[in-house]
């Protein structure tokens, strides 16, 4: 049985391997700059979202810096955190009644096991 052979003397099987070889040589060349150029792009985007959070923030620290520039604002921040009065008036305090404590149904007396407290209510109710 003759074996063929090809292009500078090789066999079909060796051609075969030596091109198997090539492509992984190949693929695992190109692997690893695709893996960091996807890995880079997910960076860029989480590092854009964080950016556009800050300049939302900047914006909002912006406006209440602007809001507070004004006089009328700044005392009525003064009076409403501080509790602060200008002078010549009187300041009222106005204070709600607390709301009444719920009614405490269906506790069990202290030192009383739980299932002692069942069978009462389980034996009392069927009567």
């Amino acid at each position: 049985m003759a074996r063929t052979t090809g292009l500078l003397g090789l066999s079909s099987t060796k051609r075969a391997a030596i091109l198997a070889i090539v492509v992984c040589a190949l693929a695992l060349t190109v692997a690893v700059p695709l893996h960091n150029y996807v890995a880079q792009r997910q960076q860029l985007s989480q590092v854009t979202e964080q950016e556009q959070a800050l300049q939302g923030e900047v914006n909002d620290l912006a406006a209440q810096r602007d809001r507070l520039s004004d006089p009328s604002e700044v005392a009525a921040q003064a009076r409403s955190r501080l509790g602060y009065v200008p002078p010549g008036e009187t300041p009222y305090v106005v204070q709600l009644p607390a709301p009444p404590a719920p009614a405490q149904t269906g506790v069990a007396e202290p030192g009383v096991p739980w299932f002692h407290t069942l069978w009462t209510d389980v034996s009392g109710a069927s009567r």
